[in-house]
C-alpha cells in the first residue's frame, strides 16, 4: 500500500430543503389554514479517526465530498427529512487545515474521535410558522440554508512513542521488523526505505510502545534535500527518539564517522524544529557484528570523549537488543511520569 500522508480535498455539505406553502383541503373544514411544513436539515460531512487506517491514501483519489441535501416541506404540516450526514474516515494522527486561511481546524489523535468538517444548511420554515391574526392564510416560505463548503488539507502525523532516526541505511528497517510484527523491506544490500513504518514492540509483563521507522535522513533534509524532509513532521509525536548509527567508513569505505552523522542528525532535527533536538534520546551503534574488535573498543573511546552514552547493537544477530529494548522503556517511563497530567 502506497504511504500517502498529505492531501487536499473540497467537503460540502448538504443544503437545506425549501419551506413549503400549502393549505389545507378537508372535506367539513371550510376554512382550513396553512399546513406548509419545514424543510428537513442538510447532511454533514463528519471526519472519524479510524485505528484501522494508517495512510490517507483513499483520500488522494476522491477529492470531493458532498453530504446529502434535506427534504423540502411538504403539505399537511409534514416536515422534510434531514438529510444523511457524510463520515469520512481517517488514520488516527490527521491534522485538518484550513487551506485558505492555514489554520488548524481539528487533531483527530485518538480512535473514534469526530469532527464536523462542513455543518448542513438549516431547513426553510414553511407557511404554517407565519400564520397570524391579521393574516391567516400566508402565502410566505423559506428556502432552505445552503450547506457549508470548505476546501481543507489533510496531514497526517503518524502516533508513535519512539522515532528512529538515521542516515540512509543505518539499520532502521531491520531493527523495527526484529522487534515488531511490522514488515518493511530489508535487504543484504544498501537502498533506502521511502515509507514510514510503525510498529507495535512487546515487551515482558505486558509492556509495550509504539515505534516508528522514520525514512533516512541526509544533510540538508530541513531545507528540502532528499526524502528525509518530507518525513521529519512524523517525529513531532515521540515522546523518545532514538539516533541508528553505523560506522561508514569501516563497513563502506565512505568518508565520516558516527559522531559527525549523530552532530549531521541533530542539526536537522534542530532545524526543522528547535524542541525536537531537546526531546530524550538515545544513541546506538548498529551493525557492530560487522566490526573488528579493536574498532569497537575505538569507538567506545571516541564516545566516551565526546561525553555520549552509546548503547551498541546488531540488529541482524540481536546482539544488544534486550538491554536496548528495556532502556529504550526505562526512559519512556520517566518521560511519562514527567507528563503533566491531562486537565
Amino acid at each position: 500500500m502506497r504511504f500517502i500522508d498529505e492531501v487536499t480535498i473540497q467537503v460540502q455539505a448538504g443544503d437545506g430543503g425549501k419551506g413549503c406553502v400549502a393549505f389545507r383541503r378537508e372535506s367539513h373544514v371550510p376554512k382550513g389554514g396553512p399546513s406548509g411544513g419545514d424543510g428537513g436539515r442538510g447532511g454533514a460531512v463528519v471526519f472519524v479517526a479510524d485505528p484501522g487506517m494508517s495512510t490517507l491514501l483513499d483520500l488522494k483519489y476522491q477529492r470531493s465530498y458532498r453530504a446529502a441535501s434535506g427534504e423540502h416541506g411538504q403539505g399537511r404540516d409534514r416536515f422534510g427529512h434531514a438529510g444523511d450526514d457524510l463520515v469520512v474516515r481517517v488514520p488516527c494522527g490527521t491534522l485538518v487545515y484550513d487551506l485558505a486561511g492555514g489554520e488548524l481546524l481539528a487533531d483527530l489523535v485518538t480512535a473514534g474521535q469526530t469532527f464536523v468538517a462542513a455543518r448542513g444548511g438549516r431547513g426553510g420554515h414553511g407557511n404554517m410558522h407565519y400564520a397570524t391574526s391579521t393574516n391567516q392564510a400566508p402565502r410566505r416560505a423559506d428556502p432552505g440554508e445552503p450547506g457549508e463548503c470548505r476546501e481543507l488539507r489533510l496531514e497526517l502525523k503518524l502516533l508513535a512513542e519512539v522515532g528512529l532516526v538515521g542516515l540512509p541505511n543505518a539499520g532502521k528497517s531491520t531493527l523495527i521488523s526484529r522487534v515488531s510484527a511490522a514488515r518493511p523491506k530489508v535487504a543484504d544490500y544498501p537502498f533506502t526505505t521511502l515509507v514510514p513504518n510503525l510498529g507495535v514492540v512487546g515487551l515482558s509483563d505486558e509492556r509495550s510502545f509504539v515505534m516508528a521507522d522514520i525514512p533516512g535522513l541526509i544533510e540538508g533534509a530541513s531545507q528540502g534535500a532528499g526524502l528525509g524532509h518530507r518525513f521529519l513532521k512524523h517525529i513531532h509525536r515521540t515522546r523518545v527518539v532514538v539516533f541508528l548509527l553505523d560506522d561508514r567508513r569501516a563497513l563502506y569505505g565512505e568518508p565520516g564517522t558516527p559522531l559527525d552523522d549523530l552532530a549531521v542528525l541533530r542539526g536537522e532535527l534542530s532545524a526543522h524544529a528547535e524542541e525536537l533536538a531537546a526531546r530524550p534520546a538515545l544513541v546506538v551503534l548498529n551493525k557492530v557484528d560487522l566490526l573488528a574488535p579493536e574498532r569497537r573498543e575505538e569507538l567506545a573511546r571516541d564516545f566516551s570523549a565526546a561525553g555520549e552514552r552509546v548503547h551498541t547493537l546488531s540488529g541482524v544477530t540481536g546482539e544488544g537488543l534486550p538491554a536496548l529494548l528495556e532502556a529504550i522503556w526505562a526512559l519512556l517511563v520517566k518521560v511519562r511520569s514527567e507528563e503533566p497530567p491531562a486537565s
